[in-house]
């Protein structure tokens, strides 16, 4: 599914689906569930009776602190429910109403908001995107004259997976307009829709085109459109809304790929249309029940119009269908698999899905949607584990689809997830093994240090520190660490924020004069989040390339 690695954030969507490579496991002790809906346990399926013992074994295989369930079923809710912890350490209980960070599930609202200014007449989802941004620039010519709106929720644009995504992950002091302008640099690597390759990066240049057209801010936008009539109350734009005291879990990440501790929210405020929201499962069980009803409100006034919905739900980009990573998730391959606007679509059982995930720093979620039984279950927790919402999500589509087999999935994910991670160990064990630990740097540290400038990013900073060199990104706080020697002229910088999970090799190339030609950087660890794209980037020293623009 991805090209490099699994990811456990913003793109944790074609990464985590059921058939690839599970996310891994992590460490914190599950609590007890409370349920915050008036639904009893008599409206669920048979399958569903010990649906409360499933997840809390759920929570406490996958090391998840908290996680909230809702399922909907011909227009009605039959359950939402929390269980759980909202923070590890902390007696609060997850209820339904407990908000958490729905990440890349905001793609469905920023493909419904275009799609609903095109109901108005006020774009056309075929138009080109230099219409509504003349400014705008792709790194191909031919490919910035032809992307249409369309384009920009489809993956399909020949960037490469997650590429510009240091853009603003971790965040950046970029605003949205710089993140977009700076896509000119970015390299574009595929085919113009012949490939499929998961990106954030285009859904800020959809968010300007829908500030653009509607004259409102993103935020205003989504929250007067969508939130309001379909009753979204709980829901927020970004975490800059809450407020002390406010029913929402804290995000939980393995530090060093183990321990598991709070991490502080994140604001994604230069690309929100790709990842930006907080909701609970109240609110998204609404929203399911309005997809499920072709845009229909509950008033019987549609949000977005039939033409428009299926347009959503039609493939655009096929995704190729591969092996599952273990026999056991073998059931879960699909007949077909690709992506629309803003949903993946795919098959379980013989019937259609449409579904989605997302993943944050401490946050990962499923919203999954079978439009012919009119049924829909959402799955947000406070930890960094598909696993998890997958186990739970498939219990809920058997007990409605399959009700004959009862699959234990958390064993299956879970044998998943240990298979991975020794794959993980032992990619680490080649590098080990290939090492020349006797070598050593072919200049002083000190020339190593300067500034470096890569075209789409901007300036990367190593210092020479009491003979320790440390790396800054200049626009991102995060990405500061110290690199050490690791063999030739490679180093390894380890980030001080160990939550980043996101240590990588970076390699010198030296000239004929045995002076830094270039820089390049790649993950350590195919652990780490794809969003961290370091091989994409191309820095060279700033007294080389001295008429660059800066960053």
């Amino acid at each position: 599914m991805s090209q490099r690695s699994l990811s456990l954030r913003l793109a944790v969507c074609s990464a985590l689906f059921a058939f690839a490579a599970a996310a891994s496991a992590q460490t914190a002790p599950a609590a007890s569930p409370t349920s915050a809906s008036a639904v009893t346990q008599a409206a669920l399926p048979a399958q569903l009776q010990d649906f409360t013992t499933y997840v809390d074994n759920t929570l406490k295989t996958f090391k998840v602190p908290g996680v909230a369930v809702a399922i909907v079923k011909d227009g009605k809710v039959v359950m939402e429910q929390g269980f759980g912890v909202r923070e590890i350490g902390k007696p609060t209980k997850v209820d339904a109403n407990t908000l958490f960070a729905i990440a890349s599930n905001t793609k469905a609202f920023t493909a419904a908001s275009l799609q609903m200014l095109a109901d108005e007449g006020k774009l056309d989802m075929d138009a080109r995107v230099i219409d509504y941004l003349p400014w705008f620039r792709m790194s191909n010519s031919y490919v910035t004259h032809e992307m249409r709106v369309r384009d920009l929720l489809a993956h399909r644009s020949g960037l490469s997976l997650g590429a510009g995504d240091l853009l603003y992950w971790p965040p950046t002091s970029y605003t949205t307009k710089d993140v977009v302008e700076r896509l000119a640099k970015v390299p574009i690597k595929n085919s113009f829709r012949g490939h499929y390759a998961y990106d954030n990066i285009l859904f800020a240049v959809a968010t300007l085109v829908i500030e653009k057209v509607s004259g409102e801010s993103y935020a205003d936008f989504v929250r007067d459109h969508i939130f309001k009539p379909v009753g979204m109350d709980e829901s927020l734009i970004d975490c800059t809304y809450l407020k002390p005291g406010m029913d929402v879990a804290t995000g939980h990440a393995p530090y060093n790929f183990k321990d598991i501790k709070p991490v502080p929210p994140m604001a994604w405020l230069n690309d929100p249309g790709a990842g930006g929201i907080y909701a609970s499962v109240h609110d998204l069980a609404k929203w399911m029940n309005v997809q499920l009803a072709g845009g229909k409100l509950p008033d019987g006034k549609q949000l977005f119009s039939e033409k428009s919905h299926h347009e959503m739900w039609s493939m655009l980009t096929p995704i190729p269908i591969h092996k599952p990573s273990i026999p056991e998730l073998a059931p879960l391959t699909p007949e077909y698999y690709g992506y629309g606007e803003g949903w993946f679509l795919s098959t379980y059982q013989g019937q259609k899905l449409v579904w989605h995930t997302g993943g944050w720093p401490g946050f990962v979620s499923r919203v999954t949607m079978v439009p012919k039984l009119h049924l829909g279950v959402v799955v947000l927790t406070n930890q960094q584990s598909g696993a998890a919402f997958n186990a739970i999500t498939y219990r809920v589509l058997d007990a409605y689809m399959n009700p004959g087999k009862k699959t234990d999935w958390v064993a299956v994910y879970d044998k998943a997830v240990k298979q991975f991670n020794a794959n993980a160990d032992t990619s680490w064990a080649k590098h080990e093994a290939a090492r020349d630990k006797h070598s050593k740097p072919s200049l002083p540290l000190a020339q190593y240090a300067g500034t470096y400038r890569d075209p789409w990013y901007g300036d990367i900073v190593i210092t020479d520190q009491n003979g320790k060199l440390r790396m800054r990104f200049s626009k991102t706080k995060q990405l500061i660490g110290t690199m050490t020697p690791w063999q030739h002229d490679t180093f390894i910088v380890r980030w001080d924020d160990r939550s980043l999970d996101a240590d990588a090799f970076v390699n010198f190339a030296l000239d004929d004069d045995g002076h830094v030609r270039e820089m390049r950087i790649k993950p350590v660890s195919p652990r780490t989040d794809f969003s961290f794209d370091f091989q994409d980037l191309r820095p060279v020293p700033v007294k080389v390339n001295a008429d660059a623009k800066g960053g």
